[in-house]
């Protein structure tokens, strides 16, 4: 049963690449790939900023602490003039804390700048590879746009693209569909010819029988009119060949023949 679900999880893992594959357009997975890491890039100089807007807090405090110490000391050395010792010894006592903070924020400093240098470092050379990354990618979209470009032409040429499959196969339905109308145009006249089928043009009650007599009867109706017309003509006009021949007389190579 797993080895089923296995299976059955890696065909659909393999169908489902393989529409994904049709459905991508590598210049749009370029393009998202070049906004992602311009927004990384946006992230890292923001925590630059970070970094630098905090040594720079730390820069203040410790030019007030300084401004504290010395001014403590200034009270203390007033306080022993005046002959307050106590005031004096208080005054030191705030300096010497003061001092303290004044050294940890110098470590703070200290860290901060390292911190800011390696992200303003990191900064760059994120930067760099953004810009590189960038040029690679319009040179790549432009190779597959011209590829894909030949290739559309390619198959338009050859017939073996899908709106050209299309267009082939219309009209090789068309001309399938004509040959079989002109063939059965020709059965249905050699049917008619032949008598098979009647002519529903014709009027009512007539056969083929009733047609072949009129036929013969125009052709005798023809040769009347014909010998109508002969005799008629002038005896200057009558052919030498017909001359002295008699009605009952045959043709000429029947006369040979006899």
């Amino acid at each position: 049963m797993t080895s089923i679900a296995h299976r059955m999880a890696t065909l659909f893992r393999t169908k489902a690449n393989k529409a994904l594959d049709r459905a991508e357009d590598p210049r749009e997975v370029l393009d998202y790939s070049y906004t992602q890491q311009q927004e990384m890039l946006q992230k890292v100089r923001r925590g630059v900023a970070d970094v630098a807007t905090s040594r720079k807090r730390v820069d203040l405090q410790i030019n007030q602490l300084r401004q504290s110490s010395g001014k403590l000391e200034g009270q203390a050395q007033q306080a022993l003039a005046a002959g307050r010792e106590d005031l004096a010894r208080e005054a030191l006592s705030r300096r010497t804390a003061v001092v303290s903070q004044l050294t940890d924020l110098q470590t703070q400093q200290v860290s901060l700048q390292a911190e800011e240098e390696k992200l303003t470092l990191a900064s760059q050379r994120l930067q760099a590879k953004v810009d590189t990354f960038r040029t690679s990618k319009e040179t790549i979209k432009a190779r597959y746009t011209a590829a894909e470009a030949q290739t559309r032409i390619t198959e338009a040429v050859t017939g073996i693209g899908e709106e050209m499959g299309d267009v082939g196969l219309a009209m090789q339905r068309a001309e399938d569909k004509t040959e079989q109308l002109q063939a059965r145009a020709g059965a249905l006249d050699e049917l008619l010819a032949s008598g098979a089928l009647e002519d529903a043009t014709l009027p009512a009650g007539r056969d083929d029988i009733q047609a072949e007599l009129e036929r013969v009867t125009a052709g005798q109706d023809v040769d009347k009119e014909l010998a109508r017309m002969k005799a008629q003509l002038p005896a200057s006009a009558t052919p030498p060949a017909v001359e002295g021949r008699s009605a009952e007389q045959g043709p000429p190579d029947q006369e040979a023949t006899s």
